[in-house]
């Protein structure tokens, strides 16, 4: 690989089109430097903050006079920003009293509450809503290696669409007032 940083200056000027050919340059140093994270958080979506990072951070950066300084900020944003992420959505264990406590006839009683999760579904579309389907469907019985396989889908690329589907049905059941902490 040669030295991206020749795209520096012009990308410091706010040159899209350098910045373009530094990111197709770049982009698959960055995707592998998350390699370790792929189960556990959505890479994909931290590859693009990272890119929207470097952007951002390119006119303050200063070279040190080593080949690829942008490139191995890139990935140490990339890395740090998985870092936390995976910090994030890190669950937090629960005592098993006070999980059997927790009232589990809340959303069968609440129809507005059934309303809004299945309004929501519905948006859910293409291969996030299959992996969604899919692990519902199995109901805990079947491990996601399997359910990847039956959508002809690496294990990642399962994990990485049923993350964006718990995002967007988040965010959707938030638009319709519901905030998942109260439930």
């Amino acid at each position: 690989m040669s030295d991206l940083d020749q795209h520096l200056s012009a990308i410091q000027g706010g040159d899209p089109d350098a910045f373009e050919r530094w990111v197709a340059a770049a982009e698959a140093t960055v995707r592998l430097s998350l390699r370790s994270f792929a189960a556990v958080v959505d890479t994909e979506a931290v590859l693009q903050e990272t890119l929207l990072r470097v952007w951002q951070v390119a006119p303050r950066f200063a070279a040190d006079g080593r080949p690829n300084g942008l490139l191995r900020l890139a990935v140490r944003i990339a890395r740090n920003l998985a870092v936390s992420e995976r910090r994030r959505l890190r669950p937090e264990a629960v005592d098993p009293v006070t999980l059997d406590e927790q009232p589990v006839e809340v959303i069968a009683a609440d129809p507005l509450l059934r309303r809004a999760i299945e309004l929501c579904r519905q948006q859910l579309e293409g291969k996030p809503a299959a992996a969604l389907e899919a692990r519902l469907g199995a109901a805990g019985g079947e491990p996601d290696e399997a359910l990847a396989a039956r959508l002809s889908m690496r294990l990642n690329t399962f994990l990485q669409n049923f993350t964006r589907a718990r995002r967007f049905l988040a965010e959707c059941l938030r638009r319709h007032g519901v905030e998942l902490e109260q439930i």
